[in-house]
């Protein structure tokens, strides 16, 4: 089934989303929008008008575009699950939205609450809900989703047992949008800019540029002074800073970070948002196309399917070398990064760096495929 977004479609749209969440396994939110040829974000505003509770065992009610206000009022809701993904890994903590500041005229910000740790793009945000649905067992899940103007999902905070439900309910009061309309009309994506050719790249400078760096931030900003995109920074960085490993080093990589209690940092992002973890990871399981962590405040979900390419990187730093596992999908989007856990003026972890040491390399014949 294929429905366009309109006005008379949404109470179609409730339909089908109540009897794919009414099965004997209920589907997720992004697939019954994908098997409806909608934007989950379309999925979710059909549900921000008034209907009769029958129809749909969730309710949304659209916010006000006011994000980084909006963020910085979710410290009173206590602990809450975070969760930011992309079409290949999801990434989910548990803690507290502390310390959220704005910088760049309101369109970047952070959150440094500890376990809840943020950078967020404002730029890319364009539609926000706060979401009820009653689950199977009769329970009630709350929560705050927020997506981009193609009604892609950037992030969302889940409230949990011990979550304030009446600071919810005065924040979503204070940030109601009562005049937007319910449907979504999603936008069409921008072009992506044009590859450059390697043979228009002045390779030396590149690499020169690379060995000078003293910290790893700085990075995309000489991506864009050379005009390249990810992959190709590496492919063309040479040996001494980007190297491809097997599509699989993932796996090893956590599996032996468990076993060996290595403190790491996991980045999961989007467009609009990059969630990171840092610290140990303990139960490591394989689950079909799925590499998770299970941990208690710690949840990731990675697609070992979608993982097109990963290399082991590189960068100079005033404290010495900061090595990661990057992961990257068919399209040269990001998957995943992982980094050995770190502060600032200290030199990187040696057992993390040996670790990333022990990546299988990618065999030569599949590196030049």
């Amino acid at each position: 089934m294929v429905l366009t977004m309109n006005p008379t479609n949404l109470p179609s749209i409730r339909q089908a989303f109540a009897e794919a969440r009414r099965a004997p396994q209920p589907a997720r939110h992004r697939d019954i929008a994908e098997r409806l040829g909608l934007p989950e974000g379309c999925l979710v505003a059909a549900h921000a008008e008034a209907f009769d509770p029958a129809e749909s065992p969730m309710r949304a009610r659209r916010l006000r575009p006011d994000w980084p206000a909006l963020v910085a009022a979710l410290e009173p809701l206590g602990e809450v699950m975070a969760l930011t993904r992309n079409a290949s890994c999801v990434h989910e903590k548990l803690g507290v939205y502390r310390h959220a500041s704005v910088q760049g005229q309101g369109h970047v910000g952070l959150v440094l609450g500890g376990e809840i740790d943020l950078r967020v793009f404002y730029g890319r945000w364009a539609h926000g809900f706060a979401v009820e649905e009653t689950q199977t067992d009769g329970t009630l899940q709350q929560s705050l989703q927020f997506f981009d103007a193609q009604g892609v999902a950037i992030h969302k905070v889940f409230l949990k047992p011990h979550s304030d439900r009446a600071a919810f309910a005065a924040l979503v009061e204070r940030h109601a949008d009562a005049q937007a309309e319910a449907a979504l009309q999603p936008r069409p994506p921008a072009a992506p800019e044009p590859a450059r050719e390697d043979a228009q790249v002045d390779v030396a400078a590149w690499r020169q540029a690379w060995a000078g760096m003293r910290d790893p931030h700085e990075f995309f900003g000489l991506m864009r002074r050379f005009g390249l995109q990810r992959t190709q920074a590496l492919r063309l960085a040479g040996p001494a800073f980007a190297r491809p490993v097997e599509v699989g080093a993932a796996r090893q990589l956590l599996e032996q970070a468990a076993a060996a209690a290595v403190p790491i940092m996991v980045f999961v992002g989007n467009p609009g948002m990059i969630q990171i973890h840092t610290g140990p990871v303990h139960r490591v399981a394989v689950m079909g196309p799925w590499l998770n962590v299970l941990d208690a405040g710690f949840n990731l979900h990675l697609r070992e399917d979608h993982i097109a390419s990963a290399w082991w990187v590189s960068k100079p730093t005033e404290d010495g070398p900061v090595h990661s596992l990057e992961l990257f999908d068919a399209a040269g989007e990001t998957v995943a990064m992982f980094f050995g856990e770190r502060k600032p003026g200290r030199p990187e972890r040696a057992d993390w760096q040996a670790l990333v040491a022990a990546l299988p390399p990618l065999a030569a014949a599949e590196a030049l495929a």
